[in-house]
């Protein structure tokens, strides 16, 4: 009975915790639900069944999870490298660069 309650407590975690971090990925869905269904055969007093699928639910949930966290990580970071500059914004800010240098030169040379 005391492996029951504990197992059930996990299951209870795993189901209210995951789902927030990844609500939209189907294969999250899929392990919390199993995870949720290993949880109500242990109530029912299937206990070896429902022990084995929740633990099972909770492995499959974490994995699941961390692989849908990391594709969110990849796509933040690839949403945070700075933009490619084309060609022509590097020449035009070269010429800005090169004209403000000149400007500065003669303003130096002369004194304003």
């Amino acid at each position: 009975m005391r492996l029951a309650i504990i197992a059930l407590g996990c299951a209870l975690f795993a189901a209210s915790a995951l789902p927030a971090v990844a609500a939209d990925d189907s294969k999250v869905k899929a392990a919390t639900k199993q995870v949720e269904t290993g949880a109500k055969k242990i109530g029912d007093g299937k206990i070896g069944e429902g022990v084995e699928d929740t633990a099972k639910g909770i492995g499959k949930t974490v994995v699941e999870g961390a692989k849908f966290s990391g594709e969110k990580v990849k796509d933040a970071g690839k949403a945070a490298e700075p933009k490619a500059r084309s060609a022509w914004e590097q020449v035009r800010d070269g010429a800005t660069d090169f004209g403000q240098g000149v400007k500065n030169f003669f303003s130096r040379l002369f004194g304003d």
